[in-house]
């Protein structure tokens, strides 16, 4: 699309639609309208006054209130002023401008869309099946359009315009008052019923319609020739140049590009793009769809009417008829009445057959006991009571076997690491769930400025070269990938080195874990005090200096892995 300068230029003349006075501008707008549509084209200020005045919101209107707003429209150009000099006799009477106000045309134009949006919700949408038909014969006529007159030309090209934009526009306006809210409480009313049948009908001869033409004007379209459209949009914008017009200038290429969308927009709708699904084919689903969905409602509807009856009167009459049959015989006929498949109420229960004989009837089977419990608010079923099971023997083989295995992953992974070195290119043919672990070692130590991380039983690593610039190939079970040669170094401690923290004496402490400990022996002991920055105390390993949140207590750590706060 190319954006023209008049686009981005504000419209003045749609101004008095949401301004401070709108409630004045508005009416006296609407007053010039009605007087167009009644061929009274020119009007006096005084004549305006008295038309305003007659309403009681304008009971206080003043005649200088009206010449302000007069101006003002005028001054949008929503109202053309023209001065009336013909009763003038004095100087005084001239310079004082007695106007005669009239409605542009663009205001005209304006206050019709305002009209026409004010009744989107009055006037009634509906499916015209004859819209289509219209269409079939003016695209069935497409070839002798291009040798005709061009006013003929010309007005088939409008009519075809038309009927499918009101093809559109009706059709949106009509599934949109279907799928509203307000359609959709009325579905569920019985007095819905009444109108079901009409309603289904109407859509009915829509999609009948549709079957017939769309197929139809599908094919003209995929047989018309191109030259000959092109033809045909070339003479009918040629046309549209020729009109006469006031004060306009029409662009060419403008009023062709038009004319092609149009077209294209046509041969969409109906025949698709591309290998897609056409618009037509969308409208005939949706449609149907809304068919279902009210057969639905109308199901459900007759449904909820007929649960008032009584199923244990019901119940009662039947078995009493089965006590009168004269012999199993007639209980058969009776049964296959009853319980027949015109309508089906039998009974589901598990039962067990003694044979998987063909040939064995279920008369021959054994009785089944069905219990029936009642349906109603007041019966509740009892629930059974049972006591606390003690479950802690399961639990503490469970926590025993869940130690066995993550103690045999963590000697299958120690098994590819040497001298606290793991490096990807010495690796063997490792399983997925290896190459899973080690990688997300990788990952964790790389997400860290520093490179450093731990593993899951608190052991601390780090990255040797995070930037790497040599690549291997890591050979797995279901696969080989290209990665960097990455050297994975873990601290592999004693573990039995003691911890040491400095506190400032005689403060007692607590050491609060976040995360495994390693093994080994942990004590407290009395040491020197240093003044540091304030911060947070966390234990990371290593022999690195910790700090406690609003303390100035200097902490060195072994292998501690934790927070604690002094």
């Amino acid at each position: 699309m190319k954006i023209q300068e008049k686009m981005r230029k504000p419209m003045l003349e749609a101004k008095y639609l949401n301004v401070e006075n709108t409630d004045r501008y508005r009416p006296i707008i609407r007053l010039f309208y009605l007087k167009y549509e009644k061929l009274k084209y020119w009007m006096y200020q005084e004549e305006v006054f008295e038309e305003l005045k007659e309403d009681p919101y304008f009971q206080e209107y003043t005649m200088e209130q009206c010449q302000q707003d007069l101006a003002a429209l005028a001054s949008w150009g929503n109202l053309l002023t023209i001065q009336d000099t013909r009763k003038v006799t004095t100087i005084e009477e001239f310079k004082n401008k007695k106007f005669r106000y009239q409605l542009s045309e663009t205001a005209v134009e304006v206050e019709r869309m305002v009209i026409r949006i004010e009744n989107l919700l009055i006037e009634g949408s509906s499916l015209e099946p004859t819209l289509l038909e219209r269409l079939r014969i003016s695209l069935g006529r497409l070839g002798e359009m291009s040798q005709a007159e061009a006013e003929k030309r010309y007005g088939w090209w409008n009519d075809l315009n038309s009927d499918f934009i009101r093809l559109n526009q009706n059709y949106q306006d009509y599934m949109r008052e279907l799928n509203s809210v307000k359609a959709e409480e009325m579905m569920k009313t019985k007095e819905f019923l009444v109108f079901k049948d009409r309603l289904i009908e109407y859509l009915r001869s829509f999609v009948k319609s549709l079957q017939v033409n769309v197929t139809a004007i599908e094919q003209q379209l995929r047989s018309v020739d191109r030259e000959v459209v092109n033809q045909i949009l070339q003479k009918v914008t040629e046309y549209e140049l020729s009109i006469p017009r006031m004060d306009t200038e029409i662009d060419e290429q403008m009023i062709y590009d038009k004319m092609k969308g149009r077209w294209e927009s046509i041969s969409e709708w109906f025949a698709g793009k591309d290998g897609m699904e056409s618009e037509a084919g969308k409208v005939f689903d949706t449609t149907n769809e809304i068919i279902r969905k009210i057969t639905r409602y109308a199901t459900r509807i007759s449904e909820m009417s007929n649960q008032g009856s009584n199923r244990r009167e019901e119940y009662k009459k039947l078995a009493d008829i089965f006590g009168k049959c004269r012999d199993i015989n007639e209980a058969h006929r009776l049964s296959a009445v009853v319980f027949g498949i015109e309508k089906p109420l039998h009974l589901k229960g598990e039962l067990s057959r003694e044979t998987d004989s063909i040939n064995s009837g279920v008369y021959e089977e054994e009785a089944y006991a069905v219990t029936v419990t009642p349906r109603v608010r007041t019966y509740k079923q009892k629930a059974r009571r049972s006591g606390i099971v003690d479950r802690s023997k399961e639990k503490e083989e469970m926590r025993l076997l869940m130690i066995r295995r993550l103690e045999e992953e963590r000697k299958l992974l120690r098994s590819y690491i040497h001298n606290g070195r793991l490096e990807f290119a010495s690796l063997p043919v490792i399983e997925p769930p290896v190459r899973d672990m080690f990688l997300l070692w990788l990952s964790k130590a790389l997400e860290r400025k520093n490179h450093r991380a731990k593993t899951e039983d608190g052991q601390m690593y780090y990255i040797e070269r995070a930037d790497v610039k040599e690549y291997c190939m890591l050979e797995c079970t279901d696969g080989t990938f290209q990665m960097p040669a990455y050297t994975i170094v873990l601290k592999m401690g004693n573990q039995n080195e003691n911890v040491g923290i400095i506190i400032k004496p005689p403060m007692d402490f607590k050491i609060q874990r976040e995360g495994a400990l390693l093994s080994g022996e942990r004590r407290a002991f009395i040491g020197r005090r240093e003044e540091i920055p304030d911060g947070e105390a966390r234990v990371s390993g290593g022999r690195e200096s910790v700090y406690d949140q609003g303390r100035k207590d200097a902490c060195s750590s072994g292998k501690l892995d934790g927070h604690f706060r002094i």
